[in-house]
């Protein structure tokens, strides 16, 4: 099972909770959630690792992912305003590793709720 703590102030708007909600499915792998998530023409950068473009390939990724299984996601903030959005926290995996993250996201249009970019700069910790 995996630990959740999310700082209180985050999530008094409608993309705040559903960057929460996005960022708990994926610790939890819940790939199905992250998929509808998205648009079909999403792009996901990890910064100085590779570039994943397109819903097809996303969803690739994700289950390869999912079995990297995590024991605590700490959010520590999220912000959003207009089309664009950002979460940082720590991911602590079972494995014992421990990453510090900050994804940058960038919404289909202001009001949607579908994903167009994510920018994710991960590091160990």
């Amino acid at each position: 099972m995996t630990k959740i703590t999310v700082n209180p102030d985050c999530g008094n708007s409608p993309k705040m909770i559903f960057l929460k909600k996005f960022n708990i499915a994926f610790a939890k792998g819940s790939v199905d959630f992250l998929i509808e998530s998205v648009t079909d023409t999403i792009t996901w950068s990890i910064i100085g690792d590779k570039k994943i473009e397109g819903k097809e390939k996303f969803t690739e990724v994700l289950e390869l992912m999912k079995t990297q299984l995590v024991s605590e996601l700490i959010v520590h903030q999220i912000v959003s305003h207009g089309k664009a959005g950002a979460v940082n926290g720590v991911l602590k995996m079972q494995n014992g590793k421990t990453y510090a993250f900050s994804d940058f996201y960038e919404f289909n249009s202001a009001k949607g709720l579908k994903i167009k970019s994510i920018a994710s700069y991960v590091i160990q910790i």
